[in-house]
């Protein structure tokens, strides 16, 4: 009998131990609403970003969209929006509302598409930017290399923080993430060319000599497109002087002096900065290169 009444005393017991002991109440988890950036993906009419400001490529540009298109099948031609909006960013400044618009216009696609393209890259600049766009990389090996000096640096040499313009519309500071120069950290990109190598001191000197040519060769105001038209003055201050060179000492015209895009250092590209130490000797060719066992 003690067998038969053994599992209903324990079913009872572990019953009267449960009732005991005091239930917790479930926590409830809250999550704050999810917003994304505004200054990327929402568009705000502005007296320089508005549709009513009319934008049409000039004619170098429109030769270079008939390029363009011709290597890709007419009922795919929308796949060039992308060098599209690169063309109406170099002549315009920046990808405003108007450049999109005219994008959409020239490859007969919604204008929502484009906007889909243009907010997702951070290259194409939603606002107007300086003169030099100076983007500053601080991702692992330039952060490993002292890319928080650089960037410190760069505010108290230009007087502005990242994502900001200086007064004379001459410089816009970015921070960016890598921009693949990682063996020559730390690096700003500026306009279309990488310097690199650079140390805080580097990056001021050139800074200055930045705004020194642009005065001189009457470079001012903000990127091409926008008010002051300096692209001539560019081409001719650089075509009497010497051409541009990586590793090379720069070029140097109507007074003003400019580094060569590269490395800030003594390296010419990207070669070990103390020097071979693999790969020294001659390497193996011709008849070297056979098997002397008669294998083959």
């Amino acid at each position: 009998m003690s067998s038969k009444f053994a599992p209903w005393a324990l079913r009872s017991a572990s019953r009267a131990v449960r009732s005991g002991v005091q239930q917790q109440p479930r926590r409830s988890f809250q999550a704050s609403a999810f917003r994304r950036s505004e200054g990327l993906n929402v568009h705000r009419d502005s007296p320089n970003n508005n549709p009513s400001i009319p934008f049409k490529f000039n004619e170098t540009n429109e030769r270079l969209i008939q390029e363009v298109l011709s290597r890709y099948p007419s009922q795919y031609k929308k796949a060039a929006v992308m060098p599209l909006l690169d063309l109406g960013q170099r002549q315009h400044g920046f990808t405003s509302i108007s450049v999109m618009n005219e994008v959409a216009r020239i490859l007969e696609m919604p204008p929502m598409r484009v906007y889909e393209v243009a907010t997702f890259y951070t290259m194409y600049n939603r606002n107007p930017v300086g003169r030099f766009h100076v983007q500053c990389c601080t991702t692992t090996p330039c952060m490993l290399k002292g890319s928080d000096g650089i960037m410190k640096a760069i505010e108290e040499h230009l007087k502005i923080h990242h994502g900001e313009t200086t007064p004379d519309n001459m410089f816009t500071f970015t921070e960016v993430e890598c921009l693949g120069a990682c063996a020559n950290a730390p690096m700003v990109q500026i306009n279309d060319d990488y310097f690199e190598d650079l140390t805080p001191e580097g990056i001021k000197s050139l800074l200055t000599a930045l705004k020194d040519a642009a005065e001189k060769t009457g470079a001012g105001g903000m990127a091409p497109g926008l008010p002051g038209d300096y692209g001539k003055a560019e081409v001719d201050g650089a075509a009497s002087g010497r051409p541009v060179k990586q590793g090379g000492p720069g070029y140097s015209a109507q007074g003003a002096a400019i580094p060569a895009p590269g490395p800030m250092s003594k390296r010419v590209s990207c070669e070990p900065a103390g020097g071979l130490t693999s790969l020294t000797e001659e390497p193996i060719t011709g008849e070297q290169m056979l098997r002397k066992d008669g294998e083959l």
